[in-house]
C-alpha cells in the first residue's frame, strides 16, 4: 500500500470533525410535545465550509565532506473548516393543522399567506349560511290590490 500523503491525513481529520458537528438533528431538530398535544419541530439552515492546503519542500543534507546525500522532503500544510447554524422557524403540528412559524421579524406576508385558507373557509361558511336562511325564509308575495281609488288630478287649462 502506498504511503499516505500528509495532506490526506489533514483533510480526513477535518472532514470527520465536520461530520460529527453536522447531522440531521442539526437541520431538523428533535420534536417537542407541548401540553396541549401540539408537536413543535425546530428547523435550521446549516452551512459548512472547508479548506486545506500544503506544500512540499526539498532540502539537501550535505555531509562534512561536501558531497550531497539524498534529499529530505518536508511538508508544510494546514486545513480548516467551519459550520454555521441559523434557525429558520418551527413546524407546529396540532389541531389538524400544520403551520410554519418563522423566526424572522418581518413575517407579515407569511402570516397573510397562512391565513388565506382559513379566510376562504370562513367566507364559504358565511355564503352557505346565507343560502340556507334564504331558502327557509317565506317567499314574499305581492301586496293585495288597493281598494282606494287613485287620486284625481284637476283638469288642465
Amino acid at each position: 500500500m502506498p504511503e499516505q500523503h500528509p495532506i490526506e491525513g489533514l483533510m480526513k481529520t477535518t472532514m470527520e470533525n465536520l461530520k460529527q458537528m453536522t447531522d440531521v438533528n442539526t437541520v431538523i431538530g428533535d420534536a417537542v410535545e407541548s401540553p396541549d398535544g401540539s408537536v413543535i419541530i425546530p428547523i435550521s439552515k446549516v452551512a459548512c465550509g472547508f479548506g486545506a492546503g500544503g506544500g512540499e519542500f526539498e532540502t539537501v543534507d550535505e555531509s562534512s565532506e561536501g558531497q550531497s546525500q539524498e534529499s529530505l522532503p518536508l511538508f508544510g500544510g494546514g486545513s480548516g473548516g467551519g459550520v454555521s447554524v441559523k434557525p429558520l422557524g418551527f413546524l407546529v403540528v396540532g389541531n389538524g393543522q400544520l403551520r410554519m412559524l418563522p423566526v424572522d421579524c418581518d413575517v407579515t406576508i407569511d402570516r397573510i399567506i397562512d391565513l388565506v385558507p382559513q379566510l376562504i373557509s370562513q367566507i364559504k361558511s358565511m355564503i352557505n349560511k346565507n343560502d340556507e336562511s334564504y331558502e327557509m325564509r317565506p317567499q314574499a308575495t305581492s301586496p293585495p290590490p288597493s281598494t282606494t281609488p287613485p287620486p284625481q288630478t284637476p283638469p288642465q287649462r
